[in-house]
């Protein structure tokens, strides 16, 4: 048993080396997206709090919609600290998406409207979920996505076995032969890098895969029997107040904070609006809770709140936490970030030590036939 699972752990590691490299050194980096982000674009990733209190959300999108009328406002990611808003925008007539920041304070726009992926980290997130390759015009459009989920699967059982494998190496987890010859150095850092960031890359692997599912199943299955639908115009009334929607959701749900307002983007969609709520579940993610009005006459028509579910939802909903590792602080981010890159140094280790063990399997039967040759002249 345990050397069949050492021969699969050892074939996956080599099929998938270049792929899992990829998503280790950007999903690291991408545990500090935000601080990323300040240090490069410090002018629109952060405001100035000049007022209390936001302007009205009605009126920034007024002002956007006047400024880039060749858009459509789609989506509004709204921050009440000193982190711009982000605007999400569809181009009129087309399935171009773009995004710019603008001073919910002032309603100052402060950056033009660009790609979703023209940003550096954003950019990197594409990598990190896609390699850039649904974009290409001669492969079907999720291939990449796909391809991250199975890489995903891989880390995963890469992770599972490793622990199976070593799992007897716990009882001397900080022991490394230091004086040994370098190959069983290796080798021992290689078990204890391994089996303390399993846990973690576990984690990862299951997170990561159920994302890049959730969007395939969302852009194949549901998507399968039609096209994107093309908005030429909103598909919502201008005569609902969205900064009342804004105000009635904390009625709605106890504590409720919004942070991502989703305008109809289909004919059969309405206006959702997601949040955040005081509970005590740390893993609780900042999209938990939506709470649904009408596109048309702004009346409410559901909510969903996260304390109220199932288990099976809550767990879900922590996963976005958990991939990104910044459910407690600086502390976890650091954390993550670390065992995260883990996977580039195991694949060193490891592909050093598979050369060793082959090179030596290599030479012992070397050996053999030059005994039979000798015992047989």
């Amino acid at each position: 048993m345990r050397k069949t699972l050492f021969k699969i752990h050892s074939w996956v590691a080599l099929i998938a080396i270049i792929p899992l490299i990829v998503i280790s050194i950007t999903g690291s980096v991408l545990v500090f997206k935000s601080e990323i982000d300040g240090l490069l674009m410090p002018n629109s990733h952060f405001v100035v709090k000049a007022l209390p209190e936001r302007l009205p959300i009605d009126k920034l999108i007024a002002k956007t919609e006047r400024t880039y009328p060749n858009y459509i406002v789609a989506s509004w990611e709204i921050f009440n600290d000193d982190t711009a808003d982000r605007v999400y925008l569809i181009k009129r007539g087309t399935e171009q998406w773009a995004k710019l920041h603008l001073n919910q304070y002032t309603g100052d726009i402060l950056s033009e409207p660009v790609g979703t992926s023209h940003y550096f980290t954003d950019w990197f997130l594409e990598l990190h979920y896609t390699f850039l390759l649904n974009d290409f015009k001669n492969l079907p459009g999720q291939t990449g996505t796909v391809l991250g989920f199975f890489f995903a699967v891989f880390l995963l059982v890469l992770g599972i076995s490793g622990l199976i494998i070593y799992r007897k190496f716990w009882r001397r987890l900080f022991s490394v032969r230091w004086r040994a010859t370098l190959q069983i150095v290796l080798s021992d850092i290689h078990k204890m890098t391994g089996v303390l960031g399993s846990p973690i890359i576990i984690i990862l692997a299951i997170t990561g895969g159920y994302f890049n599912w959730a969007v395939w199943y969302h852009e194949v299955i549901e998507h399968a029997q039609e096209e994107h639908y093309v908005l030429t115009n909103p598909l919502y009334s201008h005569d609902i107040s969205l900064q009342q929607i804004l105000d009635d959701s904390k009625k709605q749900i106890s504590t409720f904070n919004g942070t991502f307002l989703v305008l109809p983007l289909e004919p059969d969609e309405n206006i959702t609006l997601f949040g955040e709520v005081s509970t005590t579940n740390p893993l609780a993610s900042e999209y938990a809770n939506t709470i649904t009005y009408n596109k048309l006459t702004g009346e409410h028509m559901a909510n969903w709140d996260i304390r109220e579910v199932g288990i099976g939802w809550q767990v879900i909903d922590s996963f976005r936490k958990l991939h990104f590792g910044y459910f407690a602080g600086l502390v976890s981010k650091v954390l993550w970030a670390v065992i995260g890159l883990s996977p580039v140094w195991l694949t060193g280790t490891g592909f050093y030590l598979w050369l060793t063990r082959r090179a030596r399997k290599k030479q012992s039967r070397h050996n053999r036939l030059n005994k039979r040759r000798t015992a047989n002249p």
